[in-house]
């Protein structure tokens, strides 16, 4: 017992070790690149150290699995070395029951990756989006997701509403030049409504300058109304609508089933963000095979 602890604490000594120095240098280029490629901007010095700090994070969780296993190799090279290996297996330990423990620690290890590291990466990453686009592009600049238009899909009671807009607000809050698509259950068109600005409030869209259109009368043209502010509910937040142009690595792990659920209620596709929950899922056995690999 006192062996297999001894064995973990190096373990994890040395898988710290392994980070650190990659972090560092990570960092160190990450750096340099933000500099070089953004010199013609406003971007100073301490903003490229900013911004490659909340950008390292993400790049190390990626590559945990391999420096898990760099970490695996230097301990068992370091035990070899020091013939504090060769003793244990004079003692009649074999090698496979000397990496139990360092298996079992990266199990853990990688339980509380996913469970505490997992979110701060997802929380990073959205600081450093924003905060490279506000150094480089000022705080105005708003989202265009295609050349046309930005397209969301949300889950009404009895159907559900596609939404179109020119351009949004950087924290999806508020859409310009917007159009939302009425349908009931069965997929047929019921209203169109076109607005100059929708901004999201609570759980409704507040539309500005609206017109309606009901596509179940004869002449929708005929019987259109005018609406100077108008309210449609919504169960979209300005969080799922950014969660929604990012990829699955950007949403926290304890957020994913929720997340998941809604896109399957608006009708898009969650299989990306299941199939990257189920990744992340089996991180500790990932990081244990790392070892017994190492």
């Amino acid at each position: 017992m006192t062996l297999g602890l001894y064995f973990a604490r190096r373990f994890l000594a040395m898988v710290g070790l392994v980070v650190g120095v990659v972090a560092g240098l990570m960092m160190l280029i990450e750096m340099v690149e933000l500099i070089r490629s953004h010199s013609g901007t406003a971007m100073t010095a301490l903003q490229a150290a900013e911004l490659a700090a909340l950008k390292t994070p993400r790049n190390i969780y990626a590559m945990l699995p391999l420096l898990v296993l760099l970490g695996t190799v230097a301990l068992f090279l370091a035990l070899a070395r020091s013939s504090e290996l060769v003793v244990t297996r004079a003692a009649g330990r074999s090698a496979l029951r000397a990496a139990m423990a360092p298996a079992a620690a990266a199990f853990v290890l990688g339980a509380v990756v996913v469970a505490v590291l997992n979110p701060v990466v997802a929380v990073t990453s959205r600081l450093y989006e924003s905060g490279l686009a506000a150094a480089t592009t000022g705080p105005e600049q708003v989202l265009q997701l295609s050349d046309e238009a930005l397209w969301l899909r949300q889950a009404s009671d009895d159907g559900q509403v596609l939404i179109r807009a020119g351009r949004a607000t950087r924290d999806g809050s508020e859409l310009h030049a917007v159009t939302f698509f009425s349908f009931d259950a069965a997929g047929e068109p019921r209203a169109r409504i076109e607005a100059a600005r929708a901004s999201l409030v609570q759980d409704r869209w507040v539309l500005t300058d609206a017109k309606q259109w009901r596509l179940s009368d004869p002449n929708p043209e005929r019987t259109a109304v005018l609406l100077p502010r108008a309210e449609l509910a919504t169960d979209l937040t300005p969080d799922k609508i950014r969660d929604s142009f990012e990829a699955a690595e950007a949403i926290p792990v304890w957020q994913l089933p929720d997340f998941i659920r809604s896109l399957e209620r608006a009708g898009l596709s969650s299989l990306d963000h299941r199939v990257w929950l189920q990744v992340e899922l089996a991180q500790p056995l990932m990081f244990a095979g790392m070892v017994l690999l190492g």
